[in-house]
C-alpha cells in the first residue's frame, strides 16, 4: 500500500510556524501585565523558537526520503541538479525579496545606516552564506528569523554529499542506516572541533550589544555543522520511514502522539532557561531530544490509523502551504506596526495585556494575508516554473506544502 500523503507532516510543519511565531510575539509583552491566568501559556510559546528544529528535522525527512527510495531500490542518485533546482525556487524568491525589502524598511524607517558593515550582512545573507560567521549571522536589522535560511542552504549542500557515500558504497536497506547513524557520529564531533577551536572573543558580545553581540553570543554553538546534524536526525527518520510506510496500525496513532506530547514537554522542561534551549555539545533547541522525539512523530504518523488524518486538518494544510511566507514576514511585520501604528505593542502601558492581544491578533492576520499572497503569486509560480525546466512529468505524491519542502 503506497501512502499518498506524508501524514502529520503538514501538521508539524504548520505547528513549528506558529511556535516562532508565537515566540517572537510573547517577548512582546510586558511580564508585569500577564494575567495570572494566562503565564502558563507566555511562558510555554516563549519557548517557541524550539520550532526552528522542527524545521531542520522536517526538511531533512522529506529532502532524504527520496535518496532513501532510490538507494533502496538499487537505481541511480537523484539527480542533484533536480535538488538543486526545486530548493533555489523553493526558497530564493520569497527571501531574496524579504531581505531587499526588509533592508529597505530598515535604512528609511527604522533608521539603520547604511554602512560597509550593513553592507556586508546583506550581501552575505543575500548569497546564503551569512551562517558562517557572526558578523554576518543576522542579515538585517528588522528581520531576525532571516538568519536560519543560511543554516537550512548549509544543509541542502551536505545532505546529498554525505548521502553520495552511502550511494558510491553501495549500502541499502538497514545497513545504510547504520552507516548514516555514524554519519551523524562524525557530524557531532566535526561540530564538538568547531566549538572548541573556534572561540568567539567576549568583546561587546550578548544582546545588550545588539543583532552581532547577540549573534556573538549563539556562537560558536550555533554553527552550520550543528544545525546539520539535527537536519540529519530528520534524513535519519526518512530512512526508517521508507522501511515501515507499508505497516498501519493503531500502536502508531499512540506513538505518534505520544511523541508531539513528549516534544511539548522537552519545551516546558526548558522553561526558565535560554529559550536557545543549548543542549548535547551545545547544539540548541533541546538536542537531541526535540529533535528525536519529531523525529519519532514523523516515522509513526504516516503509518497511523486515523492520527495523522486528524492532525492534518484544512487548517493545518492551509498554514503548512503559507509557512515559509510566515516565516519570513512576520518579525518584519510585527517591528513595523510597534514603531508605525502605536499604541501597537506598547503593553506597559495600563491596558497592556489587552493592547497585546489585539496587537497579536493584527500581526498574525497580517502575516498570514502577506503569507498568502507570497505563495500564490511568487513562490508556487516560480516552483511550477522550474518543474518545467526538469523536462518530466510533476509528480502529485505529496501535499503541496510537501512538495515545495
Amino acid at each position: 500500500m503506497t501512502q499518498q500523503r506524508l501524514l502529520g507532516a503538514d501538521f508539524l510543519r504548520a505547528a513549528a510556524c506558529l511556535l516562532v511565531l508565537l515566540h517572537h510575539l510573547a517577548f512582546r509583552v510586558a511580564g508585569d501585565k500577564v494575567p495570572l491566568w494566562a503565564k502558563g501559556f507566555i511562558d510555554f510559546v516563549i519557548m517557541g523558537s524550539f520550532g526552528v528544529a522542527i524545521f531542520f528535522v522536517l526538511s531533512g525527512f522529506l529532502l532524504a526520503r527520496p535518496f532513501w527510495l532510490a538507494l533502496d531500490a538499487g537505481r541511480p542518485m537523484p539527480s542533484l541538479k533536480v535538488y538543486a533546482l526545486r530548493r533555489g525556487a523553493r526558497i530564493l524568491p520569497g527571501f531574496w525579496l524579504a531581505l531587499v525589502v526588509s533592508l529597505i524598511f530598515s535604512v528609511t524607517i527604522s533608521g539603520s545606516p547604511l554602512d560597509g558593515e550593513h553592507l556586508l550582512r546583506f550581501a552575505a545573507g543575500f548569497f546564503l552564506v551569512s551562517d558562517w560567521h557572526w558578523l554576518t549571522l543576522f542579515p538585517v536589522d528588522n528581520n531576525g528569523p532571516l538568519w536560519s535560511i543560511g543554516f537550512e542552504v548549509t544543509s541542502y549542500l551536505l545532505l546529498p554529499m554525505f548521502l553520495a557515500a552511502l550511494f558510491a558504497l553501495r549500502l541499502r536497506h538497514w545497513p545504510a542506516r547504520l552507516a548514516w547513524v555514524g554519519v551523524i557520529g562524525i557530524v557531532l564531533t566535526l561540530h564538538w572541533m568547531v566549538v572548541q577551536w573556534a572561540p568567539i572573543d567576549e568583546v561587546n558580545r550578548g544582546w545588550d550589544h545588539g543583532l552581532t553581540g547577540g549573534a556573538k553570543a549563539w556562537m560558536p554553538r550555533f554553527n552550520p555543522v550543528g544545525f546539520f546534524a539535527i537536519f540529519a536526525l530528520g534524513a535519519l527518520a526518512a530512512g526508517i520511514q521508507v522501511k515501515l510506510n507499508h505497516l498501519r496500525s493503531w500502536l502508531f496513532d499512540a506513538l505518534g502522539l505520544l511523541a508531539i506530547g513528549a516534544a511539548a514537554w522537552v519545551m516546558i522542561a526548558h522553561i526558565g532557561g535560554l529559550n536557545e534551549g543549548f543542549g548535547f555539545l551545545g547544539i540548541p533547541y533541546g538536542f537531541p531530544w526535540m529533535p528525536l522525539t519529531i523525529c519519532v512523530a514523523l516515522v509513526a504518523l504516516p503509518s497511523s490509523v486515523i492520527a495523522g488524518r486528524l492532525l492534518d486538518n484544512r487548517l493545518s494544510r492551509f498554514v503548512a502551504e503559507i509557512s515559509f511566507g510566515i516565516y519570513i514576514w512576520h518579525f518584519l511585520i510585527i517591528g513595523l506596526m510597534a514603531r508605525l501604528v502605536p499604541p501597537a505593542f506598547q503593553t506597559w502601558l495600563d491596558d497592556g495585556w489587552n493592547i497585546w492581544l489585539w496587537s497579536s491578533a493584527v500581526a498574525i492576520a497580517l502575516s498570514v494575508l502577506v503569507a498568502r499572497a507570497s505563495f500564490y503569486l511568487l513562490e508556487r509560480p516560480v516552483v511550477r516554473w522550474a518543474r518545467g525546466l526538469e523536462h518530466r512529468p510533476q509528480q502529485s505524491s505529496l501535499t503541496a506544502a510537501q512538495q515545495l519542502g
